[in-house]
């Protein structure tokens, strides 16, 4: 029972009581009681008009290892009075939280501290405020529509120089420019049609439907990079925001970040949920930050799918920078394909590490050294800048 209905069962009993024994005191209590409880319902029903929840977190966005606060306001469009209210709902993986509102008339104000938090997308759901009246019988719950999230950007790295460029300078330091012209890639089949070259029929569709079809060849920059980051759970080790994971979003990101200052055109691509999203610009780069903020380990498909898909972005860059944790035999044999079309670089992330297993040589890396691309590894309590820019003397060994 509720203390509203308690206070109405109570003030019955005491009426009733009054009346039985003829006791004024009584009688002025059981109706005071009856008194109290219908007042409680009719500041139920003028409490509820126009309650407006605003909950901001400060920073936004904030960076994995800075101290987050969430500000909540609520603006009311009643007067009536309350004792009390609170804001309680729930952030993602952080679980539960509860915001006490202090302030005077219509506007009341509270900041929760989450502390320093990881790096993340942390969904506000759930939320609700809370009001109380002045005679603590009632209660009133309403949600709090409007809460967005909390975004946590992983924290980057400043890159002078980028390993893969270590091997691409003349003797007299300048920088050797290796990027390919633009060119044309193929991008869909289509049926024959009359006067056309032959040199455009793509036999294998051809054979297979039993008439000509010819390649719709499309328009690509040969200068644009793509940086793929393998979202793999098998290549997830250890607990935010120290796993193998949160290194490999952190070297993506800051890869990521040289290639936008320089103005190149670059394309984020996460093998995972995380999808695609395109660099034109430094200004774009927000929006790279807030994908890879909320990337998880759950891709569904490994590397090599990523690799060897034709229309795929990663098939069609002038540059390919692959941040990975695994490197099994397919994903090796389209990595080494692609190398022998375009210029490629890894970073790879060495996964057991970071469960405190011994360090071990990965064949795979040797086939890649020696194929002429240029691999950085980072292992648990490496220094990222050093293991990424090729300028530090520190600058992790190729392979």
């Amino acid at each position: 029972m509720t203390r509203l209905g308690g206070a109405l069962v109570l003030g019955l009993v005491v009426t009733a009581s009054a009346l039985a024994f003829g006791s004024r005191p009584l009688g002025v209590a059981g109706l005071g009681l009856l008194f109290a409880a219908g007042a409680a319902r009719a500041w139920r029903g003028a409490v509820r008009e126009q309650v407006v929840v605003v909950q901001v977190a400060e920073p936004s966005p904030s960076v994995e290892g800075a101290r987050v606060r969430l500000g909540v306001e609520v603006r009311r469009g009643s007067r009536v009075p309350i004792s009390g209210a609170a804001v309680r709902g729930s952030l993602g993986r952080l679980g539960e939280y509860e915001c006490r509102l202090h302030g005077h008339g219509r506007t009341l104000t509270g900041t929760v501290d989450l502390g320093r938090l990881p790096r993340g997308r942390f969904r506000v759901s759930d939320a609700r405020l809370e009001l109380g009246d002045v005679l603590g019988l009632e209660t009133v719950s309403l949600p709090a529509e409007g809460a967005a999230a909390v975004l946590v950007h992983p924290k980057l790295v400043e890159l002078e120089t980028l390993f893969s460029e270590a091997g691409r300078r003349g003797a007299d330091g300048r920088r050797l420019l290796l990027r390919r012209t633009a060119g044309f890639d193929f991008h869909s089949v289509r049926e024959y049609e009359q006067g056309e070259s032959l040199r455009r029929v793509h036999w294998p569709t051809t054979a297979r439907r039993g008439q000509l079809m010819v390649k719709e060849l499309d328009d690509a920059p040969r200068d644009a990079v793509v940086v793929v980051l393998d979202c793999d759970p098998s290549g997830a080790v250890g607990a935010p925001p120290d796993s193998s994971f949160d290194t490999a979003v952190r070297a993506a990101a800051s890869i990521l970040r040289v290639y936008a200052a320089r103005g190149r055109r670059a394309t984020l691509v996460a093998t995972g949920s995380g999808g695609v999203v395109d660099v034109c610009s430094p200004t774009d780069f927000g929006d790279a930050l807030d994908a890879l903020a909320a990337v998880e380990a759950d891709a569904a498909f490994p590397l090599a799918r990523a690799l060897g898909h034709e229309q795929a972005p990663a098939a069609r860059a002038g540059e390919l920078v692959l941040v990975t944790s695994t490197l099994d035999p397919t994903s090796l044999g389209a990595a080494l394909d692609a190398a022998a079309r375009r210029l490629v670089s890894v970073v790879w992330v060495d996964a057991p590490s970071f469960a405190g297993r011994p360090t071990r040589a990965v064949p795979g890396l040797l086939r890649l050294s020696a194929a002429g691309v240029p691999v950085a590894v980072v292992r648990s309590g490496d220094d990222l800048a050093s293991a990424l820019d090729a300028s530090r003397p520190e600058v992790a060994a190729h392979g």
